[in-house]
């Protein structure tokens, strides 16, 4: 049994799953409430809060899987990338459970947990395959020739895809987290109504930085009762375009790799149309897309185990590496 530990950034998440990858519980303390009148996550409110959610979290998650820590063998921990005083708190809690156990820790890299939740479940998917994963803070296309290791084929130059819908969601004065509330509001709306650009740039990388713009200069052409009027199909195109993009990349890396299989992973694989427009892709279960720790119990199957008591000295990294 592995118990799994997310912090990177505002979900506090526990998780147990088995050696084959059954989910024995999954539990997910969410700080989007929290961070709503902001608009946004503020790292030093995510790290006091994980502070004060960790240990009950991982009791939570215990309590759920019927078990005690006696029937933990090894410990899993988002490492990186994230922000660096959330993955702090989950690292601090890891070690110490680990510790006074005497059990080994896994270290494990936040974007191979995303690419992990395609393994857990009645109907895991086997690489090799082209993934693209699409978060709030990372946008990439992976080759995924083998469980546990990538290669990445393009990444964003600017924006991530759930950034942009964060921050267009906040142009357009909807609440946070902005991609639940877009896609909500598009279903409502036009997407043909406003033709939004979608960046070509060289190689098979993203860039939304434009996109955004587009909206800034469309939102504030438009006095506030013509935006309230217009606000659903503002959402519906510019989520279109967003989709457009991150479908078309990954065709078009299928047909350079010669991939036959695609999967998609992240909180942007929640999006409704991402899903509707990928009919053919494997897809992470939806409680899966977003944080979580299952994904990170199960991507700790395939990682580097390090031994007790050497994982002491084990520290966090803010970026992807």
């Amino acid at each position: 049994m592995i118990l799994g530990i997310e912090t990177s950034c505002d979900e506090t998440a526990a998780a147990l799953v088995t050696g084959e990858g059954e989910v024995a519980a999954s539990v997910v303390s969410s700080q989007a409430d929290l961070h709503a009148r902001y608009g946004g996550v503020v790292p030093e409110v995510a790290s006091r809060r994980h502070l004060e959610l960790v240990s009950p979290v991982v009791n939570e998650a215990l309590h759920e899987a019927g078990v005690d820590l006696g029937a933990v063998t090894k410990v899993a921990v988002t490492q990186g990338p994230g922000l660096v005083g959330a993955l702090l708190v989950g690292i601090a809690a890891a070690k110490a459970i680990a510790w006074t156990r005497r059990l080994p820790l896994v270290p494990v890299d936040h974007l191979q947990g995303h690419v992990a939740s395609l393994y857990i479940g009645d109907d895991p998917v086997e690489p090799p395959f082209l993934c693209l994963l699409a978060s709030g803070g990372h946008t990439l296309l992976l080759d995924v020739r083998e469980r546990g290791r990538h290669a990445i084929l393009g990444s964003t130059l600017d924006d991530a895809a759930g950034e942009a819908f964060d921050k267009g969601a906040r142009l357009l004065g909807l609440g946070y987290p902005g991609g639940a509330e877009i896609d909500r509001l598009a279903r409502e709306g036009d997407p043909a109504a406003y033709d939004f650009p979608v960046a070509r740039v060289p190689g098979l990388d993203f860039s939304f930085s434009g996109l955004k713009t587009a909206l800034l200069y469309a939102v504030r052409a438009l006095s506030p009762a013509e935006l309230e009027e217009r606000r659903a199909d503002f959402a519906a195109s510019y989520q279109r375009a967003i989709v457009r993009a991150l479908v078309s990349r990954i065709h078009e890396a299928a047909e350079q790799t010669g991939a036959r299989r695609l999967a998609v992973v992240g909180g942007v694989a929640a999006n409704s149309e991402l899903r509707a427009g990928l009919p053919e892709a494997a897809l992470a279960p939806l409680r899966y897309c977003t944080d979580n720790a299952a994904m990170i119990a199960s991507a700790a199957r395939y990682a580097e185990v390090v031994a007790y008591p050497r994982y002491l000295g084990l520290d966090a990294y803010a970026s992807a590496v």
